[in-house]
Formats: structure tokens, C-alpha cells, sequence
């Protein structure tokens, strides 16, 4: 018993550490609206020494990418916890489009977009930051596994493709819907990220060859 407790608690510590940085570094990230901070003014807040902060991540930029991920969590949370179907569930693909549809994924994204600002701010045309895009990788495993549960029968592969598919999908869908809003969270914004969403999933359930405004070069 007192051999496993040391590791135990060597562990413990180090997730309050983590923890900690990651809370404070968002807390920071809230309070001046911006990534603008350094690893000694995160210490000080997380009160752990700037050695432990780069025991646990490489780089300031580690370390804002996995508070974006904390940010998305609320809307991968609703998109992995669709309730149970029954017996005369729909299928999965369209389970699958319900959550993504109920999911609120504009208000996190505009908020993230606030605080890391453009990808190229010397652009004239709206980027679409690429740690923000990277947010939406960690719907992936997650949600193939929620989908996987429900689905025992399916074949793993397919599942993965599919929900793979999708979630690319996703941070394409928000580079064009950053371009043609600025990223605000206002009605209209939320209108078009509904028509982009519905055309990922008309792309995904039907494919492109039957799409006739698709370029030649997809159909040999």
C-alpha cells in the first residue's frame, strides 16, 4: 500500500500542476482578451516555478492550443453525449448530423478567434488562426469512440472515416465562415455557420461526383 501511494501522489501533483498552468493561463488569456503573456508572469499565477511549466508543455504556443481545446470542450461535450436512440433510431449518420447541428460551436469559436487575433494580421484577407483550427482535432478519437459505443455493430474503419470526414470538415467550414463574418457571434453569423454546416453534411452524406458545380479534375 505505501509503495503505490508515493506514485499516486507524485501523479497527483503533477495533474494539479498541469491543471493549474492551463487555468491560469487561460484566466490570463481572459483578462487581457489576448495570448500576450510570458512564462514567468504564468508562472507567477499558476504559483509553480517556470521550470515546472516546461516540464509539462514545450512552448507557450503548447500550452494556449490546449486551452482552446478546454474552450471547445462544452460543444464536444454535447456533440458526445447525444442521447441513446431506440430501437427505431435514425441511423448514425443522421444522430451524428443532429449533434452538429444542436451543438454551439459559433459562440467558442468567436471567442477564440477574439483572443488569438488573425493568422496574418498583414493580410487583407481574414485567416483562420491554425490553433484554433487544431482545436477541432480533438473531436476526432472522442467522437468516434461516443459513436462506436452506441454502434457496436459498425465497422470501426468506416466510423473513423466518416467521423474523420466531418471533423475536418469542421475547421474548413470555420476558415470560410471567419472569412465571410470576421469570427463575431452575432444572428446573422450564426446563419451562415448553419448553411456552411448543412453543406458539409450534404457533401458528406451524398459525396461530390453527383455534384455537377464540382471541378472536372474530381471526376477523371
Amino acid at each position: 500500500m505505501f509503495t503505490n501511494a508515493t506514485p499516486d501522489r507524485r501523479q497527483a501533483l503533477k495533474d494539479r500542476h498541469r491543471q493549474a498552468i492551463v487555468t491560469a493561463a487561460a484566466a490570463l488569456m481572459h483578462e487581457r482578451q489576448t495570448t500576450d503573456f510570458t512564462v514567468d508572469e504564468l508562472a507567477q499565477r499558476a504559483d509553480v516555478s517556470r521550470r515546472t511549466v516546461f516540464n509539462h508543455f514545450g512552448s507557450v504556443r503548447d500550452i494556449v492550443s490546449e486551452v482552446c481545446s478546454g474552450v471547445l470542450s462544452t460543444a464536444v461535450e454535447s456533440l458526445t453525449a447525444v442521447p441513446q436512440a431506440g430501437d427505431d433510431r435514425p441511423g448514425m449518420f443522421e444522430e451524428i448530423a443532429e449533434a452538429f447541428r444542436t451543438a454551439d460551436l459559433v459562440a467558442p469559436m468567436a471567442y477564440l478567434t477574439r483572443l488569438l487575433g488573425p493568422a496574418l494580421p498583414a493580410s487583407p484577407e481574414a485567416q483562420a488562426h491554425p490553433i484554433a483550427l487544431r482545436a477541432f482535432t480533438e473531436l476526432n478519437e472522442r467522437f468516434s469512440a461516443s459513436m462506436l459505443s452506441r454502434y457496436p455493430e459498425a465497422d470501426g474503419l468506416s466510423v473513423d472515416l466518416l467521423i474523420g470526414s466531418l471533423t475536418s470538415g469542421l475547421g474548413v467550414l470555420y476558415h470560410h465562415w471567419h472569412c465571410a463574418t470576421g469570427a463575431v457571434d452575432t444572428p446573422e453569423s450564426r446563419q451562415v455557420w448553419a448553411e456552411l454546416l448543412d453543406t458539409l453534411l450534404e457533401k458528406v452524406r451524398s459525396g461530390h461526383a453527383a455534384d455537377p458545380s464540382s471541378p472536372r479534375s474530381l471526376h477523371p
